[in-house]
């Protein structure tokens, strides 16, 4: 065989050999094979996409079909936790649970005085599972007094890298925090601007539960004040702002409701409780809030004055 050509003319004269020829049809041969299989596999795919989002496929019925059941769940939850809810508390549960994935079992939901309430552990794990590029919160300084305890901040929440942000802003002050969270008014409003801006991002159709100011989800003492005074058939219990009053004395000074109850029918001289008129209990319940504040110390000692005798029970 004659010797390749140097320069330009080397490729082609190497080509002329029947060894290279062979060579580039089987170098060919195997690209187009190649390139049917990668083709067949795109069809396949694209067959099984169109196919998986058509009416009536399995996966789709799976799909719908979970959400009824995590609702469901929701609602049993709910029911065992607050009692029966009404029609318009059912459906927004629905939604929040559907819509936004948002579960009481997960503690991204409260219900207070038959409205539902989203936590801000809540928000935050909605904003992680959207994948949140990032939130900012800055104090807002005109409207800041330390020496008052007072503070407002300003949240900006970022979907995206394009997004523009949504603002929100939240303050805290004694006048709007809870007596048990006092000295924590800087962080409290970091929290409620936070939320408010994540309620804006992702569109949340309720309040966030740190929004609250004083009032909150009644504990244990004020469920039992509540138990411990009911509306008597005669109508001489005064209403529920009297009732209501004594359940904030029980939870602000942390009074034991039952013996509150032994108390308040000693001091309005009945038999029980159903008996007093609504003047006596008014009175009481202003008697034991000036005692309460004056001196608990020695209203706890008159109250455990009702305790029962350990040897007296038979």
């Amino acid at each position: 065989m004659h010797s390749c050509a140097q320069g330009k003319y080397s490729r082609l004269v190497c080509i002329k050999s029947p060894s290279n020829v062979d060579n580039l049809c089987s170098s060919l041969l195997v690209y187009v094979k190649r390139c049917l299989k990668i083709k067949r596999f795109v069809q396949r795919d694209l067959w099984a996409g169109m196919a998986s989002h058509a009416p009536g496929h399995p996966k789709d019925e799976q799909q719908m079909r979970k959400p009824s059941t995590l609702v469901r769940k929701d609602v049993e939850l709910a029911e065992k936790l607050w009692g029966h809810l009404p029609e318009i508390a059912l459906e927004m549960l629905k939604e929040l649970t559907e819509k936004h994935r948002l579960h009481i079992s997960s503690g991204d939901l409260v219900l207070v005085d038959r409205k539902w309430y989203v936590t801000h552990s809540g928000l935050l794990s909605l904003a992680r599972r959207h994948r949140c590029r990032g939130i900012r919160v800055e104090p807002v300084h005109e409207f800041c007094d330390p020496k008052a305890a007072r503070w407002t901040f300003k949240a900006t929440v970022f979907r995206s890298s394009a997004c523009k942000g949504f603002v929100g802003y939240g303050d805290a002050d004694p006048s709007n925090v809870s007596p048990l969270l006092r000295g924590s008014e800087l962080r409290i409003a970091e929290t409620r601007a936070t939320a408010r801006a994540l309620r804006k991002a992702f569109a949340i159709p309720v309040c966030s539960f740190e929004e609250f100011g004083p009032i909150a989800e009644p504990t244990y003492s004020e469920r039992q004040a509540s138990k411990f005074s009911p509306q008597p058939a005669n109508g001489n219990y005064g209403g529920p702002k009297v009732r209501d009053r004594l359940c904030q004395i029980i939870r602000q000074h942390q009074l034991d409701p039952n013996l509150v109850k032994s108390y308040a029918v000693d001091f309005c001289r009945t038999k029980t409780l159903r008996e007093a008129t609504r003047e006596q209990l008014e009175n009481f319940v202003v008697h034991l809030a000036d005692w309460a504040e004056k001196d608990r110390n020695a209203l706890l000692c008159q109250l455990n004055s009702y305790l029962p005798a350990k040897g007296s029970a038979a």
